[in-house]
Formats: structure tokens, sequence, C-alpha cells
């Protein structure tokens, strides 16, 4: 009997039941490969053979991408319990925002580094598809998740967590990328308008953020660290600080005409990425502190990537902004910090994929009690 219930863990899953736990956090996976690929492409250094490496990494996402939209499509179609059970649960609705995130990124690879293999036209083509569906995602996720938390979620301040920044960051990474399709589009009303709803967009996830954070931090100091597997996600808090700041000089180099506009984005983005500097050291010193308290891999490693990406065009666009030579090696150490955390998040998802363990069942997570030291 022990031998064949050894051999049934290790049995591949049956077609119809691999998907049935394939929740939207895997959308993570697209975001953070997507960014290493857009933000290597922009940074300040002559580096041979660096761009065809972000392009192939950029293929490798939206291959990616095209898989998982056909697996979550097929989650949908064959275990729509588990699905309505994954909105209903304030653990993983909030991941929703990651679809939005991940349709956005690969567009804007696609304008960034994609076009050196598919050409422009095609990648103008691609952008805005993903752009137009991810910013519609996006904004239906930023409205319908807080109203699921608020309506139909059981939820107390002891469960708050930077997840929950996931559903409102979506906008500002459309914020962020729409710059991108503004020469593309017809001279006058076409072009202010689509930078009008970019800046309506910033506003919206920034205001929304300022709201969310504070119950986060407030956790941290009343309810001590978050459960091992959920530390990670403390690098959620980077995506908001360095989207806002990249957003912000795709303002003004999308707008140059507007007086000032690049002494604004210097104005909001050095306090700005001073705070996200703060954040991530103390962010990485409690993912160091889970380690050695026995801190295994989960998908929530994922959340060391995008954001992380995020910190890296920010300080490129603050360095062409500002020509700093400091900013520019600062991009150059957060994008090691980022090709780092995705490697081993890579590794790591790609072995437990292999060994089933990842589209298993999750187990049901020990309840927090006390704060630990």
């Amino acid at each position: 009997m022990a031998t064949l219930a050894s051999l049934a863990q290790h049995r591949p899953l049956p077609r119809t039941t691999a998907v049935r736990h394939l929740g939207p956090n895997w959308y993570a996976t697209v975001m953070g490969t997507a960014i290493v690929a857009s933000a290597g492409a922009a940074l300040p250094l002559p580096v041979p053979g660096l761009r065809t490496a972000c392009a192939a990494v950029w293929a490798l996402s939206l291959l990616m991408l095209a898989t998982l939209l056909a697996a979550r499509a097929l989650h949908w179609a064959l275990h729509r319990d588990q699905a309505r059970a994954h909105l209903l649960d304030p653990a993983v609705a909030p991941f929703y925002g990651c679809l939005a995130m991940a349709l956005l990124s690969v567009g804007g690879g696609t304008m960034i580094v994609g076009r050196d293999w598919i050409g422009p036209d095609a990648a103008v083509a691609l952008n805005t598809v993903l752009y137009v569906v991810g910013t519609a995602v996006g904004l239906a996720a930023a409205v319908a998740i807080p109203y699921l938390m608020v309506v139909h979620h059981d939820i107390t301040i002891r469960a708050a967590s930077p997840v929950w920044l996931l559903p409102v960051v979506s906008p500002m990474v459309s914020a962020a990328l729409g710059p991108l399709l503004v020469p593309h589009l017809p001279p006058g009303q076409w072009q202010r308008t689509l930078l009008a709803a970019c800046h309506g967009m910033f506003g919206l996830s920034l205001l929304a953020t300022l709201l969310m954070l504070p119950l986060v931090f407030g956790r941290l100091m009343t309810g001590g660290p978050l459960p091992l597997a959920l530390t990670p996600t403390l690098f959620l808090v980077l995506g908001p600080l360095g989207q806002s700041t990249t957003a912000a000089s795709a303002f003004a180099e999308a707008a140059p005409h507007i007086p000032y506009a690049g002494g604004l984005a210097v104005l909001y983005g050095v306090p700005v990425m001073g705070f996200a500097l703060m954040w991530l050291a103390l962010a990485g010193a409690m993912v160091l502190r889970a380690r050695r308290r026995g801190m295994g891999f989960a998908m929530t490693w994922w959340a060391l990537t995008f954001p992380v990406g995020t910190c890296v065009t920010a300080a490129e666009g603050l360095a062409r902004h500002t020509g700093l030579v400091a900013l520019r090696w600062l991009a150059v150490a957060l994008y090691v910090l980022l090709v780092a955390a995705w490697l081993t998040a890579a590794v790591r998802t790609a072995r437990g994929l292999a060994g089933g363990a990842l589209l298993a069942a999750p187990r049901a997570p020990r309840p927090v009690t006390a704060r630990t030291t």
C-alpha cells in the first residue's frame, strides 16, 4: 500500500485536473520575464549581445503568455467551481491584477525590444491589442476586486498584505506604457487623449496605493512578520513606487513641449526612489530572515522580479533626465539583482512543474497566533 501511495504521488496529473489549481498568480511569471527584457534593453551600458538576449527573453515571455492564457481558459472551462472559489478567496482574488500586468508588460516589451524580431508595424499592432485588452482588464480589476473585498470577502486587518496592492497597481503599468503608443497615433486629439488617460490612470493607481500602504505597514508593525511563504510579497510594495517613477519619466518624454515636464519627473521620482530603496532594504532583510527560518520555494518568490524591474526602469528614466552617473550604476545594480531573482525563481518553478508539486492542491496554511522573534 505504501508503494502504491508513493507511485500515486509521482504520477502525472490527468489532463482534466492538471489546471484545476492553476491560479491567476501564475501570470506573475510572465510579468517577471517580460520586465527582464524591457529593463535590460534600456540599460545605459553598451554590452555586446545584450539587446539580442533581451529580445530572446521577450520572445519567451510572449510564449509563456500564450500558453498561460490557454491554460487559464481551460481552467475556467473545466473547473468553474474552482475559478469562482478563487474569486471569493481574499488570498487569491487580488492576483487577477497580474493578468492585466502580464498583457501590458509583454506588449510594452514588444515596442521596446520585440520590434527587432517582428518588425515595427507588427510590434505596434501587437502592442495595441495587448495594451487595450490589458488596460481594460486592469481597470475592471481595480474596481471589481476591492468591491469583492468589501462586500464578499471576510477579512480583517490581520490579513492585510502587499498582495492587496496588485489590483490597483495595474493601471499604473498602463500609465507608464501608454506613452509608447503616442507617436503612432494621429497628432492632436488622439495623442492628447491617450496622454490624458495615462495621467488619469496614474492618479487612480497612486491614490489607491496611498490608501492601501498604511494598512500593509500597520499590519507589519502591530501583527509582526508575515508568514514565511508570504514574506517575498513585501517586494510588491516596490511595484507602484518604481512604476509611478517610470510613468513620470515617460510622460516627460512623450510631451517634451510641456514646460518643466522633465523637472517634475525628477522632482517626483527622486524622493520616491529614495523610499523605494529603503523599502528594498527592509524587504530584503525580512526575506533573508524568513529564509534562515526555513522559508521554502513558493510562487510568491516571483514577487522578487517585476517590482524590482520597475525600479530598474525608474532609475533608467531618472538617469536620462538628470545625467547622473550614480543613477546609471544604480540601474545596473538593480538589474543584476533582478536577473539573479528571475533565474532563481524560473529554475525553481521549472523544477516544481516537472515534479507536479506546483500544480497540486495547495495545503492549508498554518494559523499565525503570535509574533515570532
